[in-house]
């Protein structure tokens, strides 16, 4: 089966305590670390100006970059190094949407399913989600991006607030499954319809709601070094079990595996430790 992962690399600065480091970053980096361990025929397509940016990737042949005129960059500020858990994000929100057009002779010609990953509501405009809806495979979406809009009353650039949308409810009902953690799922309130909703609360563990509402444990982690990715890395533990098992429970308690471990590491995770 072949994964199509779609969005942004970003340039990033990272905040923790008094600690500051650069780094490469965006949903599609860390989740291609996952990939390139569990599910290895996987296509990276990222939208960005500095292509030296994937030189990152753990395999540079499964990228595609669709250059643009600017790059995402973000910086994460984690305040408190004993509780990783409180995040402060700022963007300087890049207008570098990805349009069919961009797509059109660089999708591969088997494929087995699309996984979006937009870092703010230009990424992938309606007519993109449709045009990938066409294909009629599953479509996984992380929809923290979509939410992000610039925070106007804070008196400091790019300070990021999150927020709903009247276009928001089309798109969602052009996929399959969404990922998000509570403070997203307390915006959306409950009336969304998507088949199946995968909803993230960092070390309170996770619940996915589908047939039935399964409740999952947080995997413990005796050593948290950095938490910047744990989300994406779950998500894509989550699909790469799901699409091999068709397992919710199972798919889950590997995800919280998977972000546990990615936990005790600088960076993306970098095996099952």
């Amino acid at each position: 089966m072949t994964l199509v992962v779609i969005g942004p690399v970003t340039n990033d600065l990272v905040v923790i305590g008094n600690e500051k480091s650069n780094r490469v970053g965006g949903a599609t980096y860390f989740q291609s670390f996952v990939f390139e361990e569990f599910f290895r025929d996987y296509l990276a397509i990222v939208n960005c100006s500095d292509e030296k940016l994937i030189d990152a990737f753990p395999d540079k042949s499964k990228v595609q970059v669709i250059k643009k005129e600017n790059s995402h960059f973000f910086i994460n500020e984690y305040p408190f190094k004993d509780n990783l858990d409180v995040r402060r994000q700022l963007s300087n929100f890049a207008d570098i949407p990805i349009l069919p057009s961009d797509l059109e002779g660089i999708l591969p010609d088997d494929i087995d399913a699309f996984i979006l990953n937009p870092l703010n509501r230009h990424d992938f405009p309606g007519e993109t989600v449709e045009y990938l809806r066409s294909f009629d495979v599953p479509i996984f979406l992380s929809i923290q991006g979509f939410l992000r809009i610039p925070d106007v009353e804070v008196n400091q650039n790019y300070t990021i607030k999150l927020d709903n949308f009247d276009g928001l409810t089309d798109i969602l009902s052009l996929v399959d499954t969404i990922f998000l953690d509570e403070s997203e799922k307390n915006i959306l309130g409950d009336d969304i319809n998507v088949d199946e909703i995968v909803i993230t609360d960092g070390s309170h563990g996770s619940r996915v709601i589908s047939d039935n509402e399964y409740k999952i444990e947080a995997v413990r982690c005796d050593n948290i070094v950095d938490s910047t990715g744990c989300g994406d890395t779950y998500m894509a533990a989550y699909i790469s079990k799901k699409l091999t098992t068709n397992s919710i429970l199972e798919s889950a308690n590997f995800a919280s595996k998977i972000a546990s471990d990615k936990l005790s590491l600088f960076g993306p995770f970098k095996g099952d430790i």
